[in-house]
């Protein structure tokens, strides 16, 4: 039955392999879950995805598979002829509930109406006492009070059936090529992380104090070490104005993901492309402004350099001394680039602009040549490949 399932999976490009599937087959044959819909779609979802960014196609593999199922289940309800359905309902039927539908004239009687009310139904009901719905008194559909009704829809209280979870999705933000929100960049921006403990002795070292206290004979020693902290350092340049105005919400949620995740952190702004000088404050860019020389010296080479930008501007601003638009700049744009490039071992590109666009913008070839093609789109798959580069 699973081997659908696992077919549906790998048909949606979820990475999902045959030993997922077999420890999946196993939870189940040690009765992990049982007769629970929710709790096998969650239990599944445990096993067989890895990657909160596949989610979403989990969900729509889950929902095409037990579709098929329920569909199924209709085919094999319309092979029962309908005598034998109808004598095994009036079997289980008590005294008294058999009275109750024999108020409604019989049980043809109540199964005519049925169809009758379907016909007239042209929209969804909840409460009230004659249409088919949920809730309410009428003698047709689901959570009611009705005692000589048919039930139409989820028995009893089973309510936050699974399908209705897989039919939210949840996660759908998390696939590779949306719009990205903050959640969704500190997942990727987590691959560039190199941990160490440093600092201050502020964190309880539990198995420490274990150890010394079991060496002092029940003595309770508490030991305290370095809290354990993510010790890239990160260089953030952002391109700020003009054509950038587009991006300002995913580079402030670019911005404030990065602040979250490094704590060594130093960021500065430019415009359209980098020169002598960069700022902190746009509102004092004319007036606080720090030599880009001071920060070449400033920054050791262990910093990890992150240009964002589009990459979108006339090629002269970069090829030509005075390209700037905004003053006179004596030298050209692409040599502090490659002042850039000779002082840091790792400089990426983030791009907000689609990568298919890319080659519409002859500046953005020049710029991807100055970086050695180390520009990356602004989506959670671009982010991981360029974290993934900075890491190694």
């Amino acid at each position: 039955m699973l081997l659908n399932l696992f077919n549906e999976m790998r048909a949606a490009k979820v990475p999902v392999s045959v030993r997922e599937l077999l420890d999946l087959h196993h939870a189940l044959q040690k009765g992990v879950v049982f007769a629970d819909m929710d709790a096998f779609y969650y239990l599944a979802r445990a096993i067989l995805v890895k990657d909160e960014r596949h989610f979403d196609k989990f969900d729509r593999a889950f929902a095409a598979y037990f579709k098929g199922l329920e569909n199924l289940d209709q085919q094999i309800e319309a092979m029962i002829p309908e005598d034998w359905l109808r004598k095994e309902f009036e079997r289980s039927l008590s005294d008294e509930e058999r009275a109750q539908i024999q108020s409604l004239g019989g049980l043809d009687k109540l199964i005519e109406a049925f169809k009758q009310r379907l016909e007239e139904q042209k929209e969804r009901h909840a409460g009230g006492n004659k249409w088919i719905g949920t809730g309410g008194t009428s003698p047709f559909g689901s959570g009611g009070f009705n005692p000589e009704g048919i039930r139409v829809g989820e028995a009893g209280k089973r309510q936050g059936k699974a399908v209705k979870v897989w039919d939210q999705r949840e996660y759908k933000n998390l696939d590779d090529q949306v719009e990205l929100g903050t959640r969704n960049i500190k997942l990727a921006l987590r691959r560039l992380r190199k941990f160490a403990r440093e600092g201050a002795a502020e964190e309880l070292d539990i198995d420490g104090t274990i150890d010394h206290t079991a060496r002092d004979a029940g003595l309770l020693n508490i030991q305290m070490r370095p809290e354990r902290r993510n010790t890239v350092k990160l260089l953030l340049l952002f391109d700020i104005g003009g054509s950038m105005d587009a991006h300002i919400k995913v580079c402030e949620e670019l911005f404030s993901a990065c602040k979250t995740e490094f704590k060594h952190l130093e960021y500065y702004y430019f415009h359209n492309f980098v020169y002598e000088s960069v700022w902190k404050n746009n509102l004092r860019r004319t007036s606080e402004r720090f030599s880009t020389f001071d920060l070449l010296h400033k920054y050791g080479d262990d910093y990890k350099v992150i240009f964002v930008g589009d990459a979108a501007m006339a090629p002269y601003e970069i090829t030509q001394p005075g390209g700037s638009v905004e003053h006179w700049n004596e030298e050209a744009g692409y040599v502090w680039m490659q002042r850039f490039m000779e002082k840091f071992k790792k400089i990426i590109w983030i791009n907000p602009y689609p990568k298919h666009a890319w080659e519409y913008t002859a500046s953005t070839h020049l710029v991807r040549d100055l970086i050695e093609d180390r520009m990356y789109p602004l989506t959670l798959q671009g982010l991981e490949e360029g974290m993934r580069y900075l890491s190694k």
